[in-house]
């Protein structure tokens, strides 16, 4: 029996009876349904839809997709006018509430808060987060990530993870949530992903997850963490679908190999270890249930009754909903879920709906004039302090910086950006920021060619390949510049395990062959790992995000208009000895 008086819950005898009347009202298909969050189908907001949707599916949380703030608080609103039962709305704020909608604020990313002194800048990120999803209808933050950063080729948890030291990790985690309760009490936080990422390189969205480290290495680490957060009230808890086999072997003696299972699917860790050992009385929900992590390791007709069975109480997403709903209902009737383990997913998940006050119609509907705090001049000044304390000079060995416009003016500017994945393809919009703030600062920029933009302005010829291998003589280089900016803006997602930096082409001109020509700058805009494919470089920055308030910190840094603050991990290493010089 789930004790909903205890933390994380805490519901007075009222609330317990809102609990209590509500699973005893309803079927078996209401029940079923509250173990599944969806995400909507389709743009745009159709009543009509939302409510057959509702009535159909009787789903107990919701993501949405895409919108801008207007249109995601109506379809939010929309869709709690016509639950039958108060839903739980989720939103991923890694960054800020530009995870909510695309005109929030990007405040910090992860690394970024890390890299700064103290945990200011986590609690603000929490701050903006909270009251940014708060405006649009959001009562569950799928936040603060708790990955620990141990290893530098993982790309999937780089920036998303604060730090590759423990103690940094829980002292920010605890910062976040922080904010997000002084944004917003009613709103749950929710850590992620159990048992752990960034031990390996693999990305759970492409492959089984595996945490490799021993039982006393997870303890004195991830299960730290987690710790330090259960017994602070934390109410959510997202298993990755990651396994971890010595922790599995060491609760289940003799168990086989292939019984290891990824962490959603896994019971030792779920109902021994996090339930049992650990104490977490909170609610599980499974990392997205489409990720290859899971789907490649077993049929679904299984991992999603099994998941539940296994201890979790949500279930992320469906791939076709009706037929989801139908194997976890021949789950429910052939007794691998046990009415007992049902019982208790539905007194956690309706007992942190209670917990919310999502049964008072002022708390799960947002008034829309709340919506102006979206993207305000609070939350950007946030996010310029959180540049200004963080961005990172790694290493600077021929004492470069400061540098004088005025003594080197002419720059050359090789930015190199993502491969493209579309035929929509029309030029990376951050490279004009770049140029703009470069200008602002006293340079004036000779850009080095593209090859994707060469396709795009030119047509497709092979004439493009030829230009980008073209090279002028060194004097006639030397003769026109005097510095060269190196500004990396590459990210990748569940599309390769080890995301590298990848120049526009082979042989390109853009390679680093200015490197001992003249003075060279290299400016990562996202990954902080960037050192292991342009080790060369005497001089690197980690500006940790792509918008114009992290580009212009840099460069008023390296212009010596304020002192670099933030510092740098041994990861941006990567293990190296090259990478320092």
């Amino acid at each position: 029996m789930v004790d909903l008086k205890a933390k994380p819950f805490y519901l007075n005898d009222e609330q317990i009876a809102w609990v209590e009347d509500t699973i005893a009202g309803m079927t078996l298909e209401e029940k079923l349904g509250q173990l599944f969050v969806l995400l909507k189908a389709g743009p745009g907001v159709d009543e009509g839809q939302i409510k057959s949707t509702l009535d159909s599916y009787h789903q107990g949380g919701l993501r949405w997709q895409g919108g801008d703030k207007e249109t995601v608080w109506l379809q939010n609103t929309t869709y709690q006018k016509n639950s039958k039962i108060p839903l739980l709305i989720a939103a991923n704020c890694d960054d800020g509430g530009v995870g909510c909608v695309p005109d929030g604020t990007f405040v910090a990313t992860a690394a970024q808060c890390g890299a700064g002194e103290g945990t200011e800048n986590a609690y603000h990120l929490g701050y903006v987060a909270g009251r940014e999803a708060s405006a649009i209808g959001v009562n569950w933050m799928f936040n603060p990530v708790s990955d620990i950063f141990m290893n530098w080729r993982n790309t999937i948890v780089n920036t998303r993870s604060f730090s590759e030291d423990t103690d940094t990790v829980i002292a920010n985690t605890r910062a976040y949530i922080k904010g997000i309760k002084d944004a917003n009490p009613n709103m749950a936080c929710t850590a992620k992903h159990f048992p752990g990422d960034g031990v390996e390189e693999l990305d759970q969205h492409l492959a089984l997850g595996v945490n490799t480290l021993s039982v006393d290495e997870w303890n004195a680490s991830f299960r730290r963490v987690y710790q330090t957060l259960i017994d602070e009230g934390l109410e959510s808890i997202m298993v990755g679908h990651i396994a971890l086999p010595e922790m599995s072997r060491h609760l289940r003696p003799g168990i086989a190999d292939a019984d290891i299972m990824p962490a959603t699917l896994a019971p030792e860790l779920l109902t021994d270890l996090l339930r049992g050992e650990m104490g977490f009385n909170g609610v599980i929900i499974t990392d997205a249930s489409h990720m290859i992590g899971m789907s490649a390791t077993s049929r679904r007709c299984d991992a999603v009754p099994g998941a539940i069975a296994a201890g979790c109480d949500m279930y992320l997403f469906a791939n076709d909903v009706e037929e989801d709903l139908g194997f976890m209902k021949a789950g429910y009737e052939k007794g691998i879920i046990t009415e007992e383990r049902l019982s208790d997913a539905l007194h956690r998940i309706l007992g942190m709906k209670a917990h919310l006050h999502l049964y008072e119609e002022s708390v799960r509907i947002p008034d829309k004039s709340g919506l102006s705090v979206i993207g305000c001049e609070e939350h950007q000044e946030y996010a310029r302090q959180a540049a200004d304390t963080c961005v990172t000079l790694v290493k600077d060995t021929r004492g470069l910086i400061p540098v004088d416009p005025e003594q080197k003016k002419r720059a050359y500017l090789v930015y190199v950006q993502s491969t493209p994945t579309t035929k929509g393809y029309k030029g990376d919009p951050v490279k004009a920021v770049v140029i703009e703030e470069l200008e602002r600062a006293g340079f004036t920029v000779d850009v080095c060619p593209n090859f994707h933009d060469l396709e795009v302005e030119n047509g497709v010829s092979p004439m493009n390949m030829v230009h980008m291998m073209s090279h002028d003589s060194r004097k006639d280089f030397l003769d026109s510049h005097d510095i060269v900016f190196l500004v990396i803006n590459v990210k990748g997602y569940a599309q390769e395990n080890d995301v590298r930096l990848r120049w526009s082409c082979n042989h390109s001109r853009e390679l680093p062959w200015y490197n001992e020509e003249l003075p060279t700058i290299g400016i990562s805009l996202n990954y902080t790992n960037h050192l292991i494919d342009v080790p060369q470089l005497h001089t690197f920055i980690n500006a940790y995000g792509p918008t114009r308030t992290h580009i212009r910190a840099a460069i008023e840094k390296v212009c010596g208009k304020s002192e670099f603050m933030g510092k740098a991990g041994e990861t941006v290493f990567c293990g190296r000895w090259d990478t320092r010089r």
